[in-house]
Parts: structure tokens; sequence; C-alpha cells
């Protein structure tokens, strides 16, 4: 009884979104409203970050890490990973310098999509860091100040036209570039899900949001112009911005020179992302608190998501580390629950949530890369789950929306035969 009033609303909700379905071909998730589609299907996008795959699959001998990760993720019932297209300068580089490559750091991104592929999974591709880890906007202003620049401030990455110039040049060579297993361009492969600008961008000398929009707008438009099969989000967390003082106050007490409303608004920008740390953000406040901050947090999105913007929302990256103080298994379960409860009852309720991204995946063997917030599938922990069940429960909702599909078209078809024969038959017998 239950399962059936669950399918009776969810044909309902089917039959409203349906004529807005924007048919998907070869496999590329797209959006039909607030949903994300493939093939005509609805998408749900349960998943993992793992900024660790490339740096990994450039070494031959550590690929097996890669592959165990994702096949332990696939048997979970996972369907998307983020992961990183990016590290610039330093000593594991995948740009040396400006337009420089490392081909081998390359070929190991061209593993980890191509293993993707392999076990049916689709993958989020970020292409450059707010922070110093793997180079990042740092980086990129220094590459500028070598040639010359005058650049008083990293957050110059966002308007120097030098700077801006290295960024384009990368986007260009990532989504061009011609999978050395595969055979095909990136901007080709229906494995990758989407593009992200930037991971986390943050300009703290602006709050008033207008540098980053501008950002995000031009940038936009530049990986547009170059693949049209995929979708494109900015990279934001979620934070708000001046705008709206009610908007303002569900910030965690600060601000960083985005705005989720405007910056999601951006022509080229094909669903809104959020970010959920209240260990991090709300560090001396106790664990209470920082659970009601997150049901707020997340209520708010969801919200804005589905009423304002009109587009998909991704929670790509939420956790709870085991460095905190105080820390308890059930404190992360709480979380977890927390997320996935609110994503599911958006998702069957035909709102716009479509999945969950933690942070972040490992493999065995991986104990240098433990920053506290790690899972590892294969160990038998009450987190893991709870990962499991939530992919069950957006695997059974997917299948329920496609058979609200199927059984629509069949009546479509229906009726239209029967419309023909009616046609065809009219005035037969007339004058007997």
């Amino acid at each position: 009884m239950v399962k059936m009033k669950l399918f009776t609303a969810i044909l309902g909700m089917f039959l409203m979104w349906e004529c807005h379905q924007v048919e998907a071909v070869g496999g590329f998730i797209r959006t039909s409203g607030l949903h994300f589609v493939m093939n005509g299907n609805p998408f749900f996008a349960n998943g993992f970050n793992a900024y660790w795959l490339m740096t990994l699959a450039s070494d031959p001998s550590q690929r097996t890490k890669v592959s165990s990760a994702f096949q332990q993720a696939s048997s979970h019932g996972l369907t998307v990973a983020r992961t990183w297209a990016f590290s610039d300068g330093g000593s594991i580089p995948l740009q040396y310098s400006p337009g420089s490559y490392n081909e081998q750091m390359f070929k190991g991104l061209d593993f980890v999509v191509s293993e993707a592929r392999r076990y049916d999974l689709k993958v989020i591709l970020s292409l450059v860091n707010n922070y110093d880890n793997f180079g990042g906007k740092k980086q990129y202003v220094q590459w500028a100040r070598n040639q010359g620049q005058n650049i008083a401030s990293d957050d110059e990455f966002f308007t120097n036209p030098l700077v801006k110039s290295f960024y384009r040049n990368h986007v260009k060579t990532v989504l061009t570039r011609f999978n050395t297993i595969t055979g095909v361009a990136y901007k080709d492969d229906p494995t990758i899900f989407a593009w992200e600008l930037m991971n986390e961008p943050r300009c703290p000398s602006d709050l008033s949001g207008r540098t980053i929009q501008a950002w995000i707008t031009e940038m936009a438009a530049h990986v547009k112009s170059i693949d049209s099969n995929h979708l494109l989000e900015a990279g934001l967390e979620g934070f708000y911005g001046q705008s709206s003082l009610r908007m303002l106050q569900s910030n965690p007490g600060f601000q960083v020179g985005t705005n989720f409303i405007s910056n999601n608004q951006v022509p080229g920008i094909d669903f809104a992302t959020v970010h959920s740390y209240p260990d991090q953000w709300m560090s001396s406040s106790s664990d209470q608190n920082q659970l009601s901050f997150l049901n707020n947090w997340l209520d708010t999105h969801i919200q804005d998501a589905r009423n304002i913007l009109r587009k998909p929302l991704l929670l790509t990256e939420f956790g709870k580390s085991w460095k905190d103080p105080g820390y308890s298994n059930s404190q992360r379960d709480a979380l977890f629950g927390t997320v996935y409860s609110k994503i599911y009852l958006s998702a069957r309720t035909g709102g716009a949530t479509a999945g969950g991204l933690f942070w972040q995946l490992l493999a065995q063997g991986m104990d240098s890369y433990r920053d506290g917030y790690e899972i590892i599938l294969n160990e038998n922990t009450s987190t893991n789950a709870m990962i499991t069940s939530q992919c069950r429960k957006l695997r059974y909702l997917g299948k329920l929306f496609t058979r609200a599909r199927n059984i629509e078209r069949l009546k479509r078809a229906k009726a239209i035969r029967n419309n023909q024969w009616q046609a065809n038959n009219k005035g037969k017998g007339a004058g007997n």
C-alpha cells in the first residue's frame, strides 16, 4: 500500500515535469527543469569525492587503488565521483607552467576517466583550486608575477587579464584532451558528468560578490563555447551575499565574496552546488548546534534551488571528521542521516535536490591520505551501511520515475492509435 501511494504520487509529479523533458543523447547528463536526466530517465547523483585519483593514477604501480575505489563504489551503488583535473606547479604537477603539461600526469587522468566508464560511474572534474593545495589561484598569480605583472593580491586571479588567459588556456587544454586509453576527447565523453569552474571560489577582498560574479559569467561562456555536451557548475560552497538579509543570516557567521543566488543564475551554470562542513565553520559550537545549523543550511538551499533558481542542486561536499574533539561515530551518522534524509525527501517530492557526494573516499592502504573525513567502503561501519541504504533508496526512486514515464508514454501511444482508428473508420458504413 505504501509503495502504491508513493508510485501514484511520483506519477503525478512526473506528469508535471515530463513536458519539459530534454532528451539526452549518448548517455550525457542533461537537466530537465529541477532534475537531472540521462537518456530520458531521471538520474540521481549519489557519490563521493576522491581528489587524489589523478595523482595516484599517474603512477602505474598505484592504479590498482583507483580501480579498487571505483569497484567498491560501484558495488555499493554509488554513481558519481568528483575529483581534480588540476595540479599546478609544485613537485607533482599536471601543469608545469602556463601551457606546459606533464603528459604522465595527464595519462593518469585518462586512466581515471576510462576506469570510471568501466565501472559505470560519472565524474565531475574541477578545473582549478581556490586554495594553495595543488597550486591553485596562488600559483596562477605567481606565474603572472614571473612575467612582470604587478599583482598585489591572490584575488586578482579573478580580474588580471594575463591570469585569466592562463586559466582559459587550461580549460581548453583539458576539455579538448584526447584520452590516450579510450581515444575519445574529454568534451565528447559522456563519462564526464560536469565541469566545475573552481573548487570553492572565494574572493574576500570583494564581499559585494561582483568580482566573482563577473569571473563566473566570463568563464562559463568560455567553457560552453568549447563544450556544449556537458553540464557546468561553479564549485560554490553555498554562502549567500549581501543582497538579502534573510539569506545572509543563513551563513555560518561570515562571507567569502560569493552569492549562492546570483552566481548560480549566470547563463551557462546548469546546476547549483552546496558544501556542508559545520564542524569546520562552527568549530567552537556544540555538536547539537552544528547539527541545527546544518538542518537550516540545507533547508534554505533546497528551497532556494527549487523556488528561485529553478535548477537542480547537488550537495557536492559534506562530512564529519573523527579528529573533531569529542567525536563519536554516532555524530557522523547523525550528519549523514540528516543530509541523506533531506536529499531523499526533496527527490521523492519532485524537488531540486538530486544527490550528495561525501568527502572523501579512500581505498585500503592509503593511510597517508587520511584527513579525518575518510570513508573506506569495505570496512564494516554504520556510516557505510547508511551510504548503501541511500543508494538503494535513490535507485528505487529512479525506477519508479522511469516506470511512470513509460506508463505515460504507453497511454499517449494508445490514445494516438485510438484517434487514428476512429479517423480511419469515420463514415464507414454510411448509407447502408
